[in-house]
């Protein structure tokens, strides 16, 4: 029984620190004006998220190069909570995301994961779902855009 309660403490407290990052909450001003996107922030765009890209142009054609940077960096922050197929192992299955969601928001979501979480609809209800908040993985834009080029191929962008 003792070992029980012990693993579970850790496991906590593992859980509870996620991807190393110190993050301070937001303060109870700052969470009111942001938890209704369109009420109290009409410059929201839920379809873009928060945070730096805003209109991104995607070539219809597939970068195969890019991709496969993007396929590197998968394997190194995402690959372990992430499965490429519909189904959820820590987060949710890759599969079709990139139908799902805009490129902005995306890129916005893995690049201001933190801001995303706390103010965004889709992201928000992802959590419910999932239960563990997605760490702040520090990508780069490139790292980012790469991501997202290995998404569409894993989406069947040819």
């Amino acid at each position: 029984m003792k070992k029980l309660i012990v693993i579970l403490t850790l496991g906590s407290l593992i859980a509870a620190c996620g991807g190393g990052n110190s993050h301070a909450p937001a303060t109870a001003a700052a969470s009111t004006e942001k938890t209704e996107p369109g009420k109290d922030n009409p410059s929201y765009d839920p379809n873009r998220g928060e945070g730096k890209f805003k209109d991104v142009q995607i070539n219809p054609k597939l970068d195969l190069a890019l991709a496969g940077e993007g396929n590197k960096v998968y394997n190194v922050k995402c690959g372990s909570c992430h499965k490429l197929s519909e189904e959820k192992l820590v987060g949710p299955g890759w599969k079709g995301v990139t139908s799902r969601h805009e490129a902005a928001w995306i890129l916005n979501f893995i690049t201001n994961t933190d801001a995303m979480l706390n103010i965004d609809p889709k992201a928000q209800a992802q959590l419910e779902i999932c239960l563990v908040r997605m760490p702040n993985q520090s990508l780069t834009d490139q790292e980012a855009l790469s991501l997202y080029e290995f998404m569409r191929k894993n989406d069947g962008v040819k």
